[in-house]
């Protein structure tokens, strides 16, 4: 039987009391955090670098001109962990029928009515949209970042190109940093979300309550796993 869209390499069911199911690999998590981290260095130093009240951020990197320094490597830096948190990812954030559904009885999804909802992949609607999203800012800030890049790359663009790069690239960081700030959001707000990317594992009554799919897959997959594993998971 291959192997559903959204079941990734190192998912899997293990029985017990509870039953516990791995979410995320070793590999996965680092990338994860790696992203994360450069993320926020890259808003605390842009914002620093953004107005005259928030020069005194750039006391975290050490004044000024390291700011200004570190600033685009670190870009460098999340576009390629991004790039492999992207590739390990994709797949499983295609868009399903199921999705559009959810984001239509999304009263119930901010009551907590899961019963109400259809069953989910490994991915609700609302953690694809920010996937996608992040996706494209990211490829914006990394263009823009580039022609305005002047310690390597001003003798390749003119200063109207620059000023219109700066502009761009303000706008897809405020874009970025509020879309981050609902990813965190909803992880704090989905009790168990935050712990799946620290320990990699979720309950099965967890998985069973929001991703109820990705679960039924998971078991499906693995006929020769005990049958006490094929009900409902327990808390």
């Amino acid at each position: 039987m291959s192997q559903p869209y959204d079941v990734e390499s190192g998912d899997a069911v293990h029985p017990g009391h509870p039953v516990q199911v791995d979410r995320y690999t070793a590999g996965a998590r680092i990338n994860h955090w790696v992203t994360a981290i450069s993320l926020i260095l890259l808003a605390l130093s842009g914002l620093a670098l953004f107005h005259p009240s928030l020069f005194f951020l750039t006391g975290l990197f050490g004044g000024g001109q390291m700011t200004r320094t570190l600033h685009p490597w670190i870009g460098v830096v999340l576009f390629f962990s991004f790039f492999g948190l992207f590739f390990r990812f994709w797949k499983a954030n295609l868009w399903k029928s199921e999705d559009g559904t959810w984001l239509r009885r999304i009263r119930d999804v901010i009551a907590g009515h899961e019963e109400k909802l259809p069953e989910l992949g490994k991915y609700n609607a609302g953690q694809k949209m920010v996937f996608w999203g992040m996706s494209f800012l990211i490829l914006v800030l990394i263009a823009s970042g580039v022609v305005i890049w002047n310690a390597y790359f001003s003798t390749f663009t003119s200063i109207p190109q620059q000023r219109v790069a700066l502009l761009v690239h303000s706008v897809a960081a405020v874009a970025i940093i509020c879309v981050w700030i609902v990813h965190v959001y909803a992880a704090i707000w989905v009790k168990g979300t935050i712990s799946a990317m620290t320990r990699g594992q979720v309950t099965g009554g967890w998985a069973w309550r929001h991703h109820r799919k990705w679960l039924r897959e998971l078991v499906s997959r693995k006929p020769s796993q005990p049958t006490g594993t094929r009900g409902t998971p327990a808390e």
